[in-house]
């Protein structure tokens, strides 16, 4: 009986790590995200985000995302690439288009750290609408559709947060749905 209780006791305390664990290391595209390791160090491992791994490779900004930052990355999945029109990803990963992409790529960057929290201030600052300036120098529109944060571009374009305040040990990735293009 003293066994059982104890096997019992010793499986909750294992689930409730477990959990606690989970919750503070998210899994994205299959994988844990460690708020230790580097942006970088961190997207390799997600099977969601290959394509993205290969833009960043592709464009020579392995380096730039695994420096100090703080950076805050919204970060296309496979599917958000798929979207985009056919022929697409092939032609912007080619070497003659490195500055196109490298302009894509820095368009989804924001310069410090900014967690969904940070975010919603600023967007109710701003009235319903906080104007985010790129890296690359574009802007972004952050704003709400009920509880989900969503981002502008400046063609019109809208992506979906679907996982907010992955942090990273150079600042925090959001997972967002669909490529978000720079005029």
């Amino acid at each position: 009986m003293k066994r059982t209780i104890l096997s019992v006791i010793a499986l909750v305390a294992m689930a409730f790590s477990t959990q606690v664990y989970a919750q503070k290391n998210p899994m994205v595209g299959g994988a844990e995200m460690y708020p230790a390791k580097d942006i970088v160090d961190n997207a390799v491992n997600s099977k969601d985000h290959t394509t993205l791994v290969a833009a960043v490779k592709a464009a020579g900004l392995v380096e730039t995302l695994k420096g100090a930052g703080p950076f805050t990355v919204f970060a296309p999945t496979n599917a958000a690439f798929d979207k985009l029109p056919a022929g697409t990803v092939e032609t912007v990963l080619k070497p003659a288009n490195k500055e196109m992409l490298t302009k894509i790529l820095t368009y989804h960057v924001v310069a410090g750290k900014m967690d969904a929290k940070t975010i919603a201030k600023a967007i109710k600052a701003g009235n319903g609408k906080a104007e985010l300036t790129t890296v690359s120098g574009g802007k972004l529109w952050a704003s709400m559709q009920g509880s989900k944060l969503i981002l502008t571009d400046e063609k019109g374009g809208t992506a979906a947060v679907t996982i907010a305040n992955v942090m990273q040990k150079n600042g925090v990735i959001h997972v967002i749905d669909t490529v978000l293009m720079p005029n």
